[in-house]
């Protein structure tokens, strides 16, 4: 599976000059978040992802993605709806993937 990078939209709250980018890879889900002066980035390893929420209003998405192990969830809001079905879609093709060839 190749990495797939997702950024909010910039007409968002929150996101006008620094959108956040979720990227979903093979091994975890990462949510990035800029600053002026710093960077904030949060890690779920793929196979503790407990649940995929995904809430679509009238044009934008927000994504929960929910850990097992108890950390913070991963949040972001101003996907595209199109783009929050993709990220749901990866996360669970990549843990049916571990499922059936757990020693990869």
């Amino acid at each position: 599976m190749s990495d797939e990078v997702f950024q909010a939209s910039r007409f968002t709250r929150g996101n006008f000059l620094f959108p956040t980018m979720i990227e979903v890879t093979d091994k975890s889900v990462v949510r990035r978040k800029r600053s002026w002066f710093s960077r904030d980035e949060i890690s779920i390893s793929i196979f503790k992802v407990a649940s995929v929420h995904i809430k679509t209003g009238l044009i934008w998405s927000e994504v929960l993605i929910e850990s097992s192990g108890g950390s913070d969830p991963i949040a972001s809001h101003g996907h595209k709806k199109a783009d929050a079905q993709r990220i749901k879609e990866l996360i669970e093709g990549a843990q049916a993937q571990y499922a059936r060839n757990p020693t990869e």
